[in-house]
């Protein structure tokens, strides 16, 4: 049985998806971008600010769920420009325990929704 993950803390889906599912005790999001829910725009001040952005919708899914972050056992982050990996990765230290973190791949593409610079998405376990 599937259930749908939807919270106000996080951008509401523009297109036919959910902001999250969980199957079978397992949490899937769908991938987040630097979308502010409570002023309805972009964060775009720099990819620090994005990327906080970014994690803390997909940190609300999350929680939304009845997971924490700890529970987060892969992540998938597109980003438009690798030399930013450095400074996103400084960003994302902040959401995991270095110890307890998440698998993860860190993808180059060459464009993202609304031209955003990143976009991440997890699946968590309980």
């Amino acid at each position: 049985m599937k259930k749908i993950i939807f919270t106000e803390k996080a951008p509401a889906p523009i297109g036919p998806y959910s902001q999250g599912t969980v199957s079978n005790g397992i949490l899937y999001t769908s991938g987040q971008i630097g979308f502010n829910p409570e002023t309805n725009a972009l964060v775009l001040d720099n990819i620090e600010a994005e990327t906080e952005m970014v994690l803390k919708n997909v940190k609300a899914i999350v929680e939304a769920a009845e997971y924490s972050m700890e529970d987060v056992v892969k992540a998938t982050i597109f980003i438009s420009d690798m030399d930013n990996f450095s400074r996103i990765n400084a960003v994302y230290a902040q959401f995991f325990n270095e110890a307890t973190a998440p698998a993860r791949e860190c993808v180059q593409v060459a464009k993202l929704p609304r031209n955003v610079n990143i976009e991440i998405s997890v699946i968590a376990i309980k």
